[in-house]
């Protein structure tokens, strides 16, 4: 597995750069049995899970300088907290990852395994074609760009379709990019409704116990448009995209807690 994204799945990139963004202290790692690693949760990220039942390693993050030479063979994580779509998104945390500086990375990866794992055209070819790659962005465009006016003028400059519309395209030129380096299995998530996490139900905007409900609509204009994305990305010789449907998952979770065993 190659995976990409923001803190939703990072495992300790931002370890390694000069950022405010970085998670390898406790209580983060509390229940997890590496203890503080860079995870921005107390225990597994759901792409730990998905190695787990894919019967994989855990990627190690990219910037680990033990990150070469055979380990590169289970795969590896490129995700960095604060990272968006667009460059500029969370640069007000200092260094990250973006999409296409993470791109650039993997670009690297492939490198390294023609050259030093020695894989010779075909082989690797045939090991990228097989391989996943899971890719995790969208909400810090949002949550760390678009709804920061006092720092950031995209707000100003686009309406909501309009601000989905420039995510979507600058998405696709790098998947575009991931299929042209070799990728052919995606896993692309969704946004959940970040009208209901913390950062925003403490701004005031949502009455108490309720989520702000127009961060959650202008949602709708992204998450539909990359699920259409993966239907026309479907459409290149060998290639297989998948949605994941996060703003659902989450919403189910939220709306019937008993079923997961909250109270």
């Amino acid at each position: 597995m190659f995976i990409f994204g923001d803190s939703l799945v990072e495992v300790g990139n931002n370890n390694y750069l000069s950022s405010i963004a970085k998670s390898n202290y406790f209580p983060y790692g509390i229940d997890f049995n590496r203890g503080p690693t860079g995870r921005f949760c107390n225990g597994k990220t759901f792409v730990d899970i998905l190695a787990e039942l894919l019967g994989l390693p855990y990627p190690p993050a990219f910037a680990d300088p033990n990150t070469a030479g055979a380990r590169l063979l289970g795969g590896v994580n490129y995700a960095s907290a604060a990272a968006g779509i667009l460059d500029e998104t969370g640069q007000h945390y200092g260094q990250r990852y973006s999409l296409r500086q993470q791109v650039a990375n993997f670009e690297t990866t492939v490198y390294q395994l023609r050259t030093t794992v020695g894989m010779g055209g075909g082989n690797l070819s045939d090991f990228l074609g097989k391989s996943m790659a899971v890719l995790v962005f969208g909400s810090n465009d949002y949550i760390n760009n678009y709804l920061m006016p006092a720092i950031y003028s995209s707000s100003f400059n686009y309406s909501p379709p309009q601000f989905a519309n420039l995510l979507l395209n600058n998405y696709a030129r790098q998947l575009v990019a991931l299929y042209g380096l070799g990728l052919r299995k995606f896993l692309l998530a969704g946004i959940g409704p970040l009208g209901c996490i913390p950062n925003q139900r403490a701004s005031g905007q949502s009455p108490p116990d309720r989520c702000v409900d127009y961060v959650n609509q202008m949602l709708g204009t992204f998450n539909e448009g990359l699920h259409s994305l993966v239907d026309q990305l479907n459409r290149q010789p060998g290639a297989m995209y998948a949605f994941g449907n996060t703003y659902a998952a989450v919403g189910d979770i939220l709306n019937n807690p008993a079923t997961y065993g909250n109270v």
